[in-house]
């Protein structure tokens, strides 16, 4: 999530508005982007609702055993179309935000 906060600008140039979600408390979140500079919003799932819509769930992945996301990024279009998805079962490998805004550049 660092790496998209340095290429704010970039994003925004592009017309792309980043949003994280994740399953931790509203809480947690706030902290989360308080504690580390986050500018963008980052939105609870608590009760999983979203990854279980874009099948995203990694069952007992989580602390404690509960269920988390797979990690993935979405390029959604203004009409709420999904129009690239980067899916891993890696928690560790994300896409780069430039492998994002150049995939952007090619939906244009």
């Amino acid at each position: 999530m660092r790496g998209i906060e340095k290429s704010l600008d970039s994003f925004n140039a592009q017309g792309i508005r980043p949003v994280a979600i994740s399953v931790d408390p509203p809480e947690a979140s706030r902290n989360l982007a308080q504690q580390s500079g986050y500018t963008f919003p980052l939105l609870s799932d608590q009760n999983g609702d979203a990854i279980r819509r874009y099948d995203l769930v990694h069952a007992g992945a989580g602390e404690h055993g509960q269920d988390i996301s797979r990690p993935a990024e979405f390029l959604v279009d203004s009409s709420g179309t999904v129009r690239w998805v980067h899916l891993t079962e890696n928690y560790w490998v994300r896409a780069r935000p430039e492998q994002v805004l150049e995939v952007a550049k090619l939906l244009k």
